[in-house]
């Protein structure tokens, strides 16, 4: 005879409840008749990735869809009763549901501070909360002109990510939080300080230290403004609550469940309330007297009571609160001991709060055993050290810096019963098992094991397992792009081009699985506007640029920005050179004289951009692409015009190769130098493309190139003509774009060419392949298209809404960007000339000190 099922009830369709849902159904061998009951109409969706919403339409659903084949999923369902000792629990509409083990993953609902006017305020926890919010802000651009002041309550977590939603929306968003640090319950202050530091200075005002008393509102019950502790007011028109959680623990207050000190429902080791076949999970859940709002203790959790339901015997883990997210596009991580809580621990810090730059790695009192860490602005290292947690590292902690110019230990050097992915308790050895049994894919991979399938931090060292272990096994190692593309950038690039391909939704739909990511959306935007020579914000492709692309400029450690204008071969007019001079009085800003020959104007806002650009385009400046991955500049000596020894017109050649290559995007940034002669003071074989004067024509080299892996140029032709070598060039970049991967530098692309420099050689002077013509015609085609990205963009309102809330900033200086005088320029002010926080040495240096 069949053995009737046992009836499980989850009370909770968020994160919790779908892995206890998912858990259950991949057991065998217990008969189980799972219902999940949810309050919202959505099925189980990714809380984390809720700020995701925010840029648009996304589908956020957890999982395999093909779960609810086997787990009844009921929606728009609300409990308000249980009764434990009659098993069955009571819906708003009136139903009875029996059970045989009820599970409460109730969660937790958003905070709102009892003061007046609160009513009058949004809070930000579901996918309806984003979606309102999203249209509040459109809808009031639409009826008053202007974009909407939103003040977010809170600079928390969930705080951050809302003001930097409403920030990209347009709106222009203030921060109020009661710690006088951002995230001061997971940040010490060197952390909070330069998270707040970038935040502010990319265009969200900050109220530190203050709570609200009061939401002001018209006779209407429209939104006015805040009133702060301090006795100021801000100006709103739209205030969301974010100041934390409060478990929902009602049904079982009502059962009369036994409830945590604090709240929530207390639970044993295993899970389990005071009732009997009662459990709690995820954030409702009080253990050891704490309720826990993240990802890996409801997971854990949950697998615990599925395991318990289905005759096991296992018991919590403890709390691990390792977490790493982009806050308003900033980096953040911690795991760990972060605040160096443990007796002797010492805290080894690289910090520029200035700058928005805080690295902190915390180890045992004789610097050997890893106990926590802390990142801020650059998070690097995070994945690579998180699973050394509570092991002796194997070289001395500075090193494992990224700040410090240090390399992150690879994955191959992980010992097997490292915890790898924190959210799914995943080990090394478990993902290079799984590899060894043929999970050869990262997307299988990450499906068998679970790795990096929730917030996705680990994903980076899954792949370097992943290579590593192939490469072991004689296996070819996998050039897709990412679990999204199967195709290498290359094959990417050539199916585009065949295809005819114009815009980033075709190729997402013909070449794309799920949403893409932020691996493969930026080189998709970027073979998109080589190939089509559109103006890269359009099309679809603006939200597929990573933030110096978006921004037209590059983003600086401080969260301010460089104005860097294009001055071919170094050549430049008095009178162009005087407005360089005006702009950089005029917007104090730091100017400096670059290794390419350029000047770069340091210290602009978001919202001067447009205004500064607006200047120099009009005296006849255009974009100098000192962000994107493109032509950098071209580097020339003064050659036969000035100098005794040229025997070549150098600065002509550069002016008239900088002019042909600028705005080309590539696989990464490449430079080209010109020397008038042997003497080589333009150092042509230290670029990507050399040329050198002789007495018989140019000299062609290739593939040399600066940074952490320089090479010398290799010599590829010599004695050309003006002709002749601009048309190997345009064939010897063409050919790099097409067939290079992603971020790889002409030496190395060489380098792994089959054949190497011969083979380059056959290609573009002998032809070999026969596409020469078709090098030099897609070269061709961008010279006619150019067009300055700048100057496109302010002859547009439409392309200049993009920039619209820069634009229409307040035009104060942000109190948080404090600069002081050196060397007769103005510079960022350091943390100990600001007299903020602990004194903690700027740049380079790395204290070590007790916790």
């Amino acid at each position: 005879m069949q053995e009737t099922p046992r009836r499980v009830l989850i009370v909770g369709g968020g994160p919790a409840g779908h892995r206890l849902a998912e858990s259950l159904a991949s057991r065998d061998g217990v008969p189980l008749a799972v219902t999940v009951l949810g309050e919202e109409r959505h099925r189980p969706y990714d809380r984390v990735a809720l700020s995701r919403r925010l840029d648009g339409p996304v589908d956020l659903a957890l999982g395999d869809s093909a779960l609810w084949d086997r787990v009844a999923y009921r929606g728009d369902r609300r409990v308000v009763a249980i009764d434990p000792d009659g098993r069955h629990v009571t819906l708003e509409s009136g139903e009875v549901l029996a059970y045989d083990e009820l599970v409460l993953a109730t969660g937790s609902s958003p905070t709102v501070p009892a003061i007046p006017g609160a009513e009058a305020g949004r809070v930000y926890r579901t996918l309806e909360d984003v979606d309102g919010l999203v249209e509040e802000i459109a809808a009031f651009r639409e009826r008053h002109g202007r974009p909407a002041n939103v003040v977010v309550v809170g600079g928390g977590l969930l705080g951050l990510e809302a003001a930097g939603g409403a920030h990209r929306l347009g709106a222009r968003a203030a921060v109020v939080h009661s710690g006088r640090w951002l995230m001061s319950a997971q940040l010490d202050q060197g952390a909070g300080e330069s998270l707040g530091r970038i935040i502010s200075s990319s265009g969200i005002a900050l109220h530190l230290g203050n709570r609200p008393t009061r939401v002001v509102t018209s006779d209407s019950g429209r939104v006015l403004g805040v009133e702060l502790t301090d006795g100021s007011a801000v100006h709103a028109d739209i205030v969301v609550f974010s100041i934390g959680i409060t478990p929902r623990d009602e049904l079982a207050r009502q059962a009369g469940l036994n409830l945590g000190a604090r709240g929530g429902i207390a639970v044993d080791e295993g899970c389990g309330t005071s009732a009997p076949h009662v459990w709690a999970i995820g954030e409702v859940a009080s253990i050891g007297g704490v309720c826990v709002g993240l990802v890996a203790p409801a997971n854990a959790m949950a697998e615990v009571v599925a395991d318990r339901i289905c005759g096991g015997g296992a018991v919590f883990p403890g709390i691990d609160d390792a977490t790493k997210l982009k806050l308003a596009g900033v980096e953040v991580a911690s795991f760990g001991d972060a605040l160096g809580r443990t007796a002797g621990a010492l805290e080894v810090v690289y910090a520029d709060p200035a700058r928005g730059l805080y690295q902190k790695i915390v180890v045992s009192d004789d610097a050997k055993t890893l106990l926590g860490g802390m990142f801020v602005g650059d998070a690097a290292p995070y994945s690579a050290l998180r699973p050394l947690l509570g092991r002796e590292l194997p070289a001395e902690p500075g090193a494992y810096l990224s700040a410090s110019g240090a390399e992150a230990p690879a994955g191959a050097d992980l010992p097997d019963d490292a915890q790898l992915c924190s959210c799914n308790n995943v080990s090394v050895g478990a993902v290079r098992h799984a590899v060894t049994d043929g999970c050869t894919d990262l997307g299988e991979l990450k499906s068998c094991t679970r790795a990096g399938t929730q917030c996705g931090s680990c994903v980076p060292l899954v792949k370097k397992l992943l290579d590593t272990e192939m490469a072991k096994a004689g296996l070819e190692v996998s050039k897709a792009l990412c679990e999204h593309i199967s195709l290498s950038r290359s094959e990417l690039f050539e199916s585009v081009r065949i295809l005819g391909l114009r815009s980033a939704e075709e190729v997402l739909a013909r070449f794309g699985q799920g949403l893409g990511c932020d691996v493969c959306k930026p080189v998709i935007a970027s073979v998109l506007a080589t190939q089509t020579g559109s103006y890269i914000l359009d099309g679809g492709s603006g939200p597929l640029q990573d933030t110096n692309d978006r921004a037209l400029a590059n983003m600086q450690k401080d969260g301010t920005y460089s104005v860097v204008p294009r001055i071919p071969g170094g050549e430049i007019t008095p009178e162009k050179l005087k407005v360089i001079a005006e702009v950089a009085q005029q917007f104090d800003l730091y100017t400096k004289i670059t290794g390419g020959q350029r000047i770069d104007l340091f210290g602009a806002r978001l919202e001067q951009l447009p205004e500064i650009w607006k200047i120099l385009v009009e005296a006849g400046m255009e974009s100098g692409h000192a962000y994107g991955k493109s032509l950098r500049t071209v580097k020339s000596c003064v050659g036969s015009t000035w100098c005794r020894y040229g025997v070549q017109d150098s600065v002509g050649m550069a002016v008239q190769l900088e002019l042909r290559y600028r705005g080309l995007r590539s696989p990464h940034k490449f430079k080209l130098g010109v020397s008038g002669c042997a003497r080589e003071c333009a150092e042509a074989r230290g670029k990507d493309i050399g040329v050198i004067a002789t007495d018989a024509g140019w000299n062609l080299y290739v593939g040399g190139n600066g940074g952490y892996q320089p090479a010398h140029a290799q010599l590829l032709a010599q004695d050309l003509d003006d002709e002749t070598l601009i048309r190997y060039i345009d064939r010897y970049i063409m050919y790099y774009i097409r067939t290079a991967e992603r971020l790889q530098r002409t030496a190395r692309w060489q380098e792994e060419l089959p054949g190497g420099l011969e083979h380059v050689r056959d290609v573009v002077c002998n032809d070999s392949l026969g596409i020469a013509d078709e090098l030099e015609a897609a070269m061709a085609l961008h010279v006619e298209n150019y067009e300055d990205e700048w100057a496109a963009t302010l002859a547009d309102p439409e392309r200049l809404r993009r920039f619209r809330s820069f634009v229409n900033a307040p035009d104060a200086a942000d109190p948080g960007i404090v600069k002081v005088s050196e060397r007769g320029q103005r510079r960022p002010a350091t943390a100990e000339e600001r007299a903020a926080g602990p004194v903690l040495l700027s740049g380079p240096s790395i204290p070590v000190r007790k916790a």
